[in-house]
């Protein structure tokens, strides 16, 4: 399995920053995908942000020129820089990882327990 240390979560006024950080951890192969997705108060999970192996990013249309996501292949890290931050980017962020354990064949979906962001004046 996979295991997941995230941090840089907490409470910033509108327009402020935060960095969050996701380390994977564990019989891990190879990572293909890292990012984050995040799930406000009645809403579904949306795409926040993920970046492959070889450094190509998406990010969801909500955060396109605001977020920045970075990898660190050797170390299994992400990182996701948040600039101009909105009440409405308030929810709890998913680290998410799709990759292949060693002795496995099928790449697999693995999720982290969440950390929140509160963007509130």
């Amino acid at each position: 399995q996979v295991q997941f240390v995230e941090s840089g979560g907490g409470l910033v006024q509108p327009g402020g920053s935060l960095r969050l950080s996701c380390a994977a951890s564990g019989r891990i192969f190879s990572i293909a995908v890292m990012g984050w997705y995040r799930q406000a108060p009645g809403k579904q999970r949306e795409l926040v942000a993920t970046i492959t192996r070889g450094g190509s990013p998406t990010y969801g249309d909500s955060v396109k020129g605001r977020f920045t996501i970075s990898r660190d292949n050797a170390k299994n890290l992400a990182y996701l820089q948040m600039n101009s931050l909105k009440p409405e980017d308030t929810a709890v962020y998913y680290c998410y990882c799709n990759a292949v354990l060693s002795g496995m064949w099928e790449m697999t979906d693995y999720w982290g327990q969440g950390t929140q962001v509160t963007v509130s004046s």
